[in-house]
């Protein structure tokens, strides 16, 4: 009896073991299961995901720690020969110094000519790093000069991990960036039609003078797969593993989403940026203002001028996030004399939370003459 109760406690001590096994197994998957559906989930060593006209982050993962990004540097090559080159569509001879750079190409040629609009195309689609020098030689004179103009076009748009010692993207120890730098770099790119056309582009061909043909697809496979996918830029080296730069635009929303050494970087940018458009939406925070609309004049030919404001602010938001915005009003209860038409009498302050969204000035809508014994005066001898 005792040797059956034996057998029968350590079968329910073996079916206990199986089962929390089972469970703690089931646990792990749905951990694993949630963390990749989860807003921040990546497997890239850098993330970061933004709205790029609010500069918003979305989503992020050491977005600000300084990592090589291979051939995503060609944006701010792209983005600096754009803003400094006179003339995009005239033609120049390709320089010796351009032709036979290690990586990917386009077999430049000694002595060809080809206009840096023509060479962007073979940048950004087909990521040359020849081209990349010829645009350098080009638009900075030399390759180092150009390099400069890259790293203070990076300052100007408020980059602090950031620095760039090639045209290229090419493996250097003070050759860098971070998500978030080169998603803010990228949204600044995005601002400029040129640019954008560019990394848009699925196919495209450029010809030389001499009549040489290259076709030219482009290797963001999102922008085929991606609805809304406008750009922009993918990148390998073996320091940086793969990094992608991807980009997409709907209902007024343009997300950028950067994957710094990311296996599945296709994948996962379309991940992020499919999440980015099912939580947040384009929200007007300006069309709630609750300010009067008329100020009492003082000395002046009306009771009241009519004042408003001229802009619009749209904010990427969450369901819900809207109950945090404040708005901190500043405005004269009365004006003395008359006001001309679009003088500045006060201003609007949005908050989000404690984080200030936006700013405008209040202006008088309308002219309104004083009514001082000068002003009756003036009148008398205009009549006159």
């Amino acid at each position: 009896m005792k040797k059956t109760n034996s057998i029968i406690a350590f079968t329910f001590a073996i079916v206990f073991l199986l089962t929390a096994l089972v469970t703690s197994l089931l646990g792990c998957f749905m951990l694993v299961t949630n963390s990749i559906t989860s807003a921040d989930y990546t497997s890239a060593k850098a993330m970061c995901t933004m709205e790029a006209t609010s500069g918003r982050v979305l989503y992020a993962k050491n977005e600000n720690t300084r990592l090589p990004m291979a051939s995503t540097t060609k944006i701010m090559t792209a983005i600096t020969a754009i803003e400094n080159c006179k003339d995009l569509d005239e033609k120049f001879e390709i320089s010796p110094k351009a032709v036979g750079i290690p990586g990917t190409s386009i077999y430049l040629r000694k002595g060809e000519a080809l206009s840096v609009r023509e060479l962007l195309y073979g940048l950004m689609l087909v990521s040359g790093n020849d081209a990349s020098v010829a645009i350098g030689e080009r638009v900075g004179g030399n390759v180092k000069t150009f390099v400069d103009m890259m790293n203070d076009t990076a300052k100007k748009i408020g980059t602090e991990n950031s620095h760039f010692d090639n045209t290229h993207g090419l493996d250097s120890k003070t050759h860098y960036t971070s998500a978030y730098d080169l998603a803010l770099i990228t949204s600044y790119a995005l601002s400029n039609d040129t640019f954008k056309e560019i990394v848009s582009t699925k196919n495209t061909k450029i010809t030389t003078v001499e009549g040489k043909t290259r076709y030219l697809k482009n290797k963001n496979r999102l922008l085929n797969s991606l609805d809304g996918c406008n750009g922009v830029k993918t990148g390998f080296t073996d320091d940086a593993g793969r990094c992608l730069v991807a980009s997409c635009e709907r209902d007024g929303m343009q997300l950028v989403s950067v994957v710094l050494n990311c296996g599945p970087m296709f994948e996962e940018c379309a991940s992020l940026l499919e999440k980015g458009f099912n939580e947040y939406r384009m929200v007007d925070v300006t069309k709630d203002y609750d300010f009067p609309r008329y100020v009492k004049l003082e000395q002046a030919r009306k009771e009241f001028v009519e004042v408003g404001t001229k802009e619009r602010c749209f904010y990427p938001m969450r369901e819900g996030e809207t109950s945090k915005i404040t708005y901190i009003y500043k405005l004269p209860e009365r004006i003395e004399g008359g006001v001309k038409k679009d003088k500045v009498v006060g201003e609007i302050a949005t908050y989000y939370g404690n984080d200030l969204l936006f700013s405008e000035k209040i202006y008088t809508m309308e002219e309104v003459r004083s009514n001082t014994i000068l002003e009756k005066l003036k009148d008398i001898f205009r009549k006159w």
